[in-house]
């Protein structure tokens, strides 16, 4: 238990100890990013792995051997969206900052013997996913908005306007993706 104490006796004198101090918690923190390339079309040739392994290599670049020692432990890729470039990178909240700041020196990622040239922006970092989520969404919505200010004729509005609506998060998620863009 949490709350519980106990009491350790080094020569005789009695050392009160909470066990919440004994059990090590490891905080994580979650990096928000996006791919950001020329070609939308190259999205689609990158996975997990090719993302993991170029930030990996970018620790080791900017901060050493130190730096990429202590990131290797906990730091994994949570979440890749091929079609968007979205990428949720986990990481321990005490080094964190090391992945942040070698973010920056990706020029490209590498996947199945292809290069592909890109570089990673993070948008938010936050504790859990779902922080994550929700600034994900206020951030598209932001996006949709000022695609509106940028349109030409009323009907780009109208679908823009569109987009904007429909994004939203919904309590009932029992609709399936495939479903909606059948609908659309």
């Amino acid at each position: 238990n949490p709350g519980k104490s106990c009491c350790i006796y080094i020569l005789k004198i009695p050392i009160i100890l909470k066990l919440s101090l004994l059990i090590t918690d490891f905080l994580h923190r979650y990096l928000l990013c996006e791919v950001c390339v020329s070609d939308q079309k190259n999205l689609l040739l990158l996975d997990d792995r090719s993302i993991y392994n170029a930030a990996k290599a970018a620790v080791s670049r900017v901060h050493g051997d130190y730096g990429f020692a202590l990131t290797s432990i906990g730091f994994s890729v949570k979440y890749l969206n091929a079609h968007t470039g979205i990428v949720f990178l986990r990481c321990r909240k005490s080094h964190y900052r090391l992945i942040w700041s070698a973010l920056p020196f990706i020029t490209s990622l590498e996947n199945r013997g292809q290069r592909v040239p890109c570089f990673l922006n993070c948008l938010h970092v936050g504790g859990t996913i779902r922080t994550c989520q929700n600034f994900l969404v206020r951030y598209n919505t932001q996006q949709l908005h000022r695609m509106l200010l940028l349109c030409q004729s009323e009907e780009e509005r109208s679908e823009i306007r569109k987009a904007v609506l429909s994004c939203t998060l919904m309590k009932d998620t029992n609709v399936d993706y495939e479903e909606s863009e059948e609908e659309d």
